[in-house]
């Protein structure tokens, strides 16, 4: 219940939906539950049953207003009286079926207004929820995007909030609305004949424990069932992702067997939920009609052997009420046994947003105001896992205004160096400064908005060339277009169909590979950071692209600080330093020329 209570707290406020969704309820509930009531005069009506000495002892007494102090029922057999001694039968006839009509229209009145609010109830928590998600999601550490599959991150925003919505909310409908039909009916029974109704009511016990016992076992096969439908997302995504790869092997039929192999889990799952959801139902309505068989039977021969006090007429409003017990009764246990589905998400679901970001400003983290002096990196150590080291007592100082390359085998640890002065990760040992402030103390926001960072994966979005470029800024056209200049992308942007409003395709499918380099090298230079981070930003592209991106990062890097990370020597003779990078350590460091000067050294042999 706590993670059901805690799903409904994002529609806060809750007065503001349940107040009226209660009181909606309960009115629709009153004047459900007249209807029957008023089958009582009808039947007496029908059936030549009215009793003259009972309705002249109501005439005989004021004429009741509706009050707290006068019920319903009270002002209805006056008036019930007055019609029939007026107009006679027929008139208390017509009496009667114009009050059902009017509780009949102001029931539905009421249902309908309980059914708005409750929409609006369900419309908001959901977008709460699902925003709070995603934005908890995004602010997660970049480790916990590498160890987690983003379909599972996709399954829980989408579909699993989704079910927190059909689940939730709707058991919460049924848990308040059918409650209070369910009391209405009750205190109708009781007003009839309160030892017929103790009697009736044996039922909800049995039927209490049997649907607890299912309830349980369903909550497993709803979180199987979700976990089967995470593996599905994944896969697709993967797929999708890799078609290419997909086809280049002929794997068509092998990742065809993984998809089946989870569609067939998650089916096998949902089926056993549904076996086990769709046995409460028909389980209450046999009970229910046990009982009002046995209550026939039983309250019958009283009346047939005039050991009752209950008229026909009362008997058989007793049996019509007591049979629509049963259908609120199983909606409410409906309600609970499809809740444990929306239960099972909603845990998922709240797990990722109490996920406690590995790395997260400290209280009072300073503001970094610029970048005035340099970078040191001061005996670092990392280890993705605390038995494999990475990175073992790295050492450098990056002064403003120069560059420092990274070259090295790969494996060797210099992609996890880049990934560690922005604060992607936080060092296992030594620390990192800018200017003399450590990474730990400052806030991340103000750091990482001094730096602007190019990879080997040109990272684009399924949108426009300029909202790429201009991509988390409110750059103008003019401001998008000089960036491009410089990036050497102005020419072939304009050549597209759209030009600058080119929408370039799923991770920009439809650009080449250098294209897509110089739309994020543009990004870059938008942006104007003092510090750049280049992650072999030319190293998977062909010699023209190539020497088109270096052109475009040679303007880039002019008069900023710049850490360099490149397999092509060619791209960082110029740096000012260079540093070897070798199974985690600084195995050599100097100039190009100081380096080739080393007969043995790792650098010259990477130049041969």
């Amino acid at each position: 219940m706590k993670t059901y209570f805690r799903l409904l707290s994002y529609a806060r406020p809750l007065g503001r939906f349940l107040t009226p969704f209660l009181l909606t309820s309960m009115l629709a509930s009153v004047f459900g539950v007249l209807n029957f009531t008023l089958l009582i005069p009808l039947l007496d009506v029908l059936f030549d049953k009215v009793d003259p000495a009972k309705l002249q002892a109501l005439l005989s007494q004021p004429a009741p207003r509706l009050s707290f102090e006068t019920s319903p029922t009270e002002v209805f057999q006056y008036y019930f009286a007055l019609f029939f001694r007026q107009y006679g039968k027929l008139g208390a006839l017509q009496f009667v079926c114009g009050i059902v009509v009017t509780t009949v229209l102001l029931n539905n009145l009421f249902k309908y207004l309980s059914v708005r609010q409750l929409e609006s109830f369900k419309a908001r928590m959901v977008a709460r929820l699902r925003e709070t998600v995603f934005t908890k999601a995004i602010q997660l550490h970049l480790g916990f995007f590498s160890n987690e599959r983003k379909g599972n991150l996709i399954a829980r925003t989408i579909t699993d909030v989704q079910e927190v919505e059909n689940s939730i909310a709707n058991s919460l409908s049924a848990a308040s609305k059918e409650f209070f039909l369910l009391i209405a009916y009750i205190i109708a029974l009781f007003n009839i004949s309160a030892n017929l109704t103790f009697f009736a009511l044996l039922v909800i016990p049995v039927s209490g424990g049997f649907i607890a016992m299912l309830v349980r076992r369903m909550k497993q096969d709803a979180q199987a069932g979700q976990q089967r439908l995470s593996g599905i997302l994944s896969l697709l995504d993967e797929t999708f992702g890799g078609m290419r790869v997909v086809k280049g092997f002929n794997a068509e039929g092998f990742v065809t067997e993984k998809f089946q192999t989870e569609n067939d889990g998650y089916r096998r799952a949902v089926r056993s939920l549904a076996n086990r959801r769709e046995l409460a139902s028909p389980f209450s309505e046999f009970m229910g009609i046990l009982v009002v068989a046995i209550i026939l039977l039983y309250g019958g021969s009283l009346i047939l052997t005039q050991q009752s006090e209950l008229s026909a007429s009362d008997f058989i409003t007793f049996i019509l009420i007591f049979s629509q017990v049963t259908r609120p009764a199983k909606e409410i246990s409906n309600a609970f046994s499809g809740s444990q589905r929306g239960i099972a998400s909603g845990e998922r679901v709240l797990e990722l947003i109490d996920t406690v970001p590995l790395i997260q400003d400290k209280p009072n983290a300073l503001t970094l105001p610029g970048f005035r002096q340099n970078i040191e990196v001061q005996n670092v150590s990392f280890a993705y896992q605390p038995d494999r080291p990475v990175l073992k007592g790295i050492s450098f100082t990056l002064e403003k205004g120069k560059t420092i390359a990274l070259v090295g085998s790969s494996g060797g640890g210099k992609s996890t160096i880049a990934d560690l002065i922005p604060r992607f990760y936080d060092p296992t040992a030594g620390r990192i400064l800018i200017d003399g402030v450590d990474l730990r103390d400052c806030t991340m926001h103000s750091l990482r908005n001094l730096m602007g960072i190019v990879t080997q994966e040109s990272i684009l979005f399924n949108d426009t060339i300029f909202n790429n470029i201009a991509f988390g800024s409110e750059a103008t056209e003019t401001d998008v277009m000089r960036a491009a200049e410089i990036a050497n992308a102005h020419d072939f942007i304009l050549a597209q169909a759209d030009g600058y409003q080119t929408v370039i395709g799923d991770r920009g499918g439809r650009l080449s590979g250098g294209q897509r380099q110089r739309i994020s090298i543009a990004r870059a230079v938008l942006k104007n950071p003092p510090i750049l981070i280049l992650d072999e930003a030319t190293s998977a592209l062909d010699t023209e692209s190539e020497k088109l991106v270096q052109e475009a990062l040679t303007r880039l890097m002019a008069n900023r600080t710049t850490l360099v990370i490149a397999h092509r020597l060619s791209t960082i003779q110029h740096a000012d330093e260079i540093l070897v990078v070798q199974n985690g350590e600084i195995v050599e460091r100097g100039t190009h020329r100081d380096l080739l000067e080393l007969e043995e050294g790792f650098y010259r042999r990477l130049t041969v």
